[in-house]
């Protein structure tokens, strides 16, 4: 019931930048990063991955509140349609926005501890975490609710999973502000998007119904095949401009080896889109961006 309640299996999303921004950093990305620092690195990993569980629980009693979920009889679950835990009486409502605070709240005892503990790195830091806390809460909470807004939602969760999350876990773990790192996230970023994207196909009729406009609902779920393309292909061009412009390192371009996958799986989409099958090419995505980014990783770390 936990891996329902918090949609566990989307945790890629965060832990692929973290770890890539980390061996990015101190294998060549950064002169400056020193020692790495294990207990350091386990605040920063565990803080995002608790942001990112407060984002989960959050959304899903957001839009429970607001009666998305409840109209949505498509979705495949597990991945669209919520994490259904209120409906499948796993937690009530209240006890599912007390988890997210909880979630909330030991992010924040590891930012504290990044801040004030013996790495000083002060309130800078803060900003980063705040970009995340207020994002993730934002997304489906009024009076913001970017994820109705047409594009701010895909365009919020790019940034946050990707540029956002690298730049600011470079700069916990090395005290350095680095647009270098800003840029390494754009893949990793767009992938993630891709996640949401294609999991935004099955809930688009009863998020219209309900008022949630984004992006894929304002083009249609046969427009919106060309914006999974778009972000597949984006992505590869990102890996490849990163190296191009002496971001990263060669071995970083082992991640191109995932590009027949997205091929693949764009070809699944283009297929499926109106189909119950698509419900593997969602399950695929997330572990596609597990792949690609685990080959980046590789790649920096070992080549």
């Amino acid at each position: 019931s936990a891996l329902v309640i918090t949609r566990l299996p989307f945790l890629s999303a965060t832990w692929i930048p973290v770890i890539l921004a980390s061996v990015w950093a101190y294998n060549g990305g950064l002169s400056s990063a020193g020692a790495f620092d294990w207990p350091l690195f386990g605040l920063v990993f565990l803080g995002a991955s608790f942001l990112h569980l407060s984002a989960n629980t959050f959304n899903d009693y957001f839009d429970w509140k607001a009666g998305t979920d409840q109209a949505n009889n498509d979705y495949f679950l597990q991945y669209s349609g919520g994490s259904r835990a209120i409906e499948l009486d796993l937690i009530s409502e209240n006890g599912l926005f007390r988890l997210a605070s909880s979630f909330l709240l030991l992010a924040s005892v590891c930012g504290i501890a990044v801040i004030f503990g013996p790495w000083a790195r002060g309130m800078d830091l803060f900003w980063y975490g705040a970009a995340g806390a207020v994002g993730g809460f934002f997304y489906t909470a009024p009076p913001f609710k970017l994820a109705a807004r047409r594009g701010l939602g895909e365009v919020s969760i790019g940034l946050l999973f990707g540029p956002i999350l690298t730049m600011g876990a470079v700069f916990a773990l090395t005290g350095v502000h680095s647009w270098d790192a800003f840029l390494l996230g754009i893949p990793v970023g767009l992938l993630t998007t891709a996640i949401l994207w294609i999991n935004q196909f099955p809930d688009t009729p009863s998020d219209i119904a309900t008022g949630k406009i984004h992006l894929v609902a304002t083009l249609g779920i046969r427009n919106a095949r060309w914006g999974y393309l778009g972000l597949m292909a984006g992505s590869f061009l990102a890996m490849y401009l990163l190296f191009t412009y002496d971001i990263v390192l060669q071995g970083a371009l082992l991640g191109m080896l995932a590009a027949p996958g997205a091929v693949y799986l764009t070809y699944k989409v283009f297929q499926d889109f109106e189909k119950r099958e698509l419900a593997t090419t969602c399950a695929n995505t997330i572990y596609f961006q597990m792949a690609a980014g685990t080959l980046m990783i590789l790649g920096i770390s070992f080549l």
